[in-house]
């Protein structure tokens, strides 16, 4: 199975014209597609199935607890498939069946130990203002976001534990937020604004076949060993801003073999 990956095209500032990739059988959107939703339109009607993760700014200013309802029954309209805390099997045309698991992933903070979580929560909050958002009617604070991303990754720890029984051969797993420090942007090094942007799943990466994410304005393509098997990979296909040069050597139309 061949797949496209966009994440971070940031449609309410941007100008991007999305193209079917030729030969891809799913397309995948790992996250900040528009903060205002109204850029989703442009994958209605695509001619294979959109699965669609959000990012962090799809809750710009709103209230947590309902975006994804509210997101849902957007995509929904639009013929997009909506993925957070749940999976989805999608037969190739070959045969093969994958497994795809997505969820948000947001922060822990837990990405340099727990020594350094004070730090890496603090360093969140200039991150946490701009999105202005709101949780349980208060400001989003990096204690919610912890909340969350603990949330995120029981949910992802537990379905990734869970025997095929053959229904399915392969496992995609699709997050918005990185997986690993080996994500982090190589412009900014490791500091512990890092930890707003990768989490430390280094453990469940070898669980999973294909690992897509995005939320780094920047591309990466890195193979983790498995023991007894093939290594799995890790692709972010970020576009970025423009403006900040973090387009150039974007390619729209790459496929991805599952």
């Amino acid at each position: 199975m061949k797949l496209q990956l966009l994440s971070d095209l940031h449609l309410e500032t941007e100008a991007f014209d999305p193209a079917p990739a030729p030969g891809a059988e799913v397309l995948v959107l790992a996250g900040d597609i528009d903060a205002s939703w109204r850029g989703l339109q442009r994958f209605a009607g695509w001619p294979v199935p959109v699965l669609f993760v959000p990012g962090n700014h799809e809750f710009d200013g709103r209230a947590v607890d309902g975006v994804v309802p509210a997101l849902r029954t957007r995509c929904a309209a639009l013929g997009i498939r909506l993925l957070h805390r749940e999976s989805l099997v999608i037969t190739a045309a070959d045969g093969l069946r994958v497994r795809f698991a997505g969820v948000v992933r947001w922060s822990d903070f837990d990405l340099f130990g727990a020594v350094q979580r004070e730090r890496a929560m603090r360093a969140a909050a200039y991150f946490l203002r701009l999105m202005g958002s709101t949780r349980r009617g208060r400001p989003l604070d990096a204690e919610g976001v912890r909340e969350e991303g603990l949330a995120d990754r029981a949910w992802l720890e537990g379905e990734l534990t869970q025997p095929s029984r053959g229904r399915w051969d392969r496992t995609v797993v699709v997050t918005h937020f990185a997986p690993s420090v080996r994500s982090a942007d190589p412009r900014y090094g490791r500091q512990p604004g890092t930890a707003s942007f990768c989490n430390g799943d280094d453990d469940l990466i070898a669980r999973a076949d294909l690992w897509l994410h995005g939320h780094l304005h920047c591309r990466h393509d890195y193979r983790v060993p498995r023991p007894g098997g093939a290594p799995a990979r890790v692709i972010c296909q970020a576009r970025g801003l423009a403006s900040k040069g973090e387009a150039a050597g974007f390619d729209p139309l790459l496929t991805i073999d599952c």
